[in-house]
């Protein structure tokens, strides 16, 4: 029986061993997975600052009508923030990659003042399609960026003679996701004047509306009409505003530069103080119509200047 009974007792030394094992082997095995969490929120960031390299169009050679792809190894989530913080406003772009079954959140957010970029505000897999085209409103505000998965793809119908330059355009373009025929069958339907309810977004040409998801916003050029096609409504709103911010500014050089050639005998009679009210005066994209108005205007003195090479762009 003592026999027994000493056999059973474990001595004060292994149980302490044991106890001090157990707590190293927890501690490294959090180390571990704090280690692995910081490196994948390291790469998640990384991947954000190429992804804001590559959204340069001066960087990557961008320029109208051309596609340039961008492949992340990983399944991620590109995060589009607009705001109208400040001089410009703000464009951030951060980066969630996919771990796990888990989102990894970095915290890391690249924030630009010159670029605008229309997304929804979350755009997931590990492919993605990227064009460029500038506005001109009616000289060059910025170059618009568009940014889509590959998951997603957009069949584009009901063109007229009005839209058969888009057509021709989205066709030139190449892009993988973006169709005018044989749509896949799991295409959101972008009709240009469909009926209401036979499309996913619906364009009225007469109105220069874009309709999806029950929410309608404005366009001029069909810069900004892509730009309201693949941008969630509220971030275009606020991109739309942003370019309002910085067409007012560029209006108030070129009215600046006007001054400086007419002291040198060169009138030119370009009326870009009521430009510059009109951009700073926009609520939403439904005024866009009367800044549009005053920017025809504006092109028309600057073309009759141009016979006195006079012009100011």
């Amino acid at each position: 029986m003592l026999n027994k009974k000493g056999f059973l007792q474990i001595s004060f030394g292994w149980l302490f061993a044991i106890i001090i094992g157990a707590i190293i082997l927890f501690f490294a095995i959090y180390a571990s997975v704090k280690l692995i969490g910081t490196e994948e929120q390291t790469a998640a960031a990384e991947t954000g600052k190429e992804v804001a390299v590559l959204l340069n169009p001066l960087e990557t050679g961008f320029g109208e009508e051309k596609t340039t792809p961008l492949s992340i190894p990983i399944e991620s989530r590109i995060n589009n923030r607009c705001d109208l913080f400040g001089d410009f406003g703000e464009q951030g772009i951060s980066i969630s990659q996919k771990s796990r079954g888990e989102w990894t959140e970095t915290g890391v957010e690249q924030v630009f003042y010159n670029k605008y970029i229309f997304s929804n505000e979350s755009v997931e897999g590990k492919n993605f399609y990227l064009f460029s085209k500038p506005l001109e409103f009616p000289f060059k505000v910025s170059d618009l960026i568009f940014l889509t998965s590959s998951q997603e793809s957009y069949c584009f119908t009901g063109f007229t003679e009005e839209t058969e330059e888009i057509q021709d355009e989205l066709k030139n373009l190449g892009q993988a996701n973006l169709f005018t025929e044989n749509c896949p069958s799991n295409s959101i339907n972008v009709c240009f004047d469909g009926e209401e309810g036979s499309c996913d977004i619906n364009i009225d040409t007469s109105q220069r509306s874009v309709e999806k998801q029950d929410s309608k916003v404005y366009y001029e050029t069909d810069t900004l009409m892509y730009g309201a096609i693949f941008a969630d409504a509220d971030l275009y709103e606020c991109q739309v505003r942003r370019l309002m911010k910085r067409l007012e500014s560029l209006a108030l050089i070129y009215n600046d530069k006007e001054a400086i050639i007419s002291a040198q005998g060169c009138i030119a009679e370009v009326n870009l103080l009521s430009l510059a009210e009109s951009a700073n005066a926009l609520g939403d994209s439904y005024d866009l119509f009367i800044v549009k108005a005053e920017a025809d205007d504006t092109e028309d003195s600057n073309k009759r200047a141009f016979r006195n090479h006079c012009e100011l762009w």
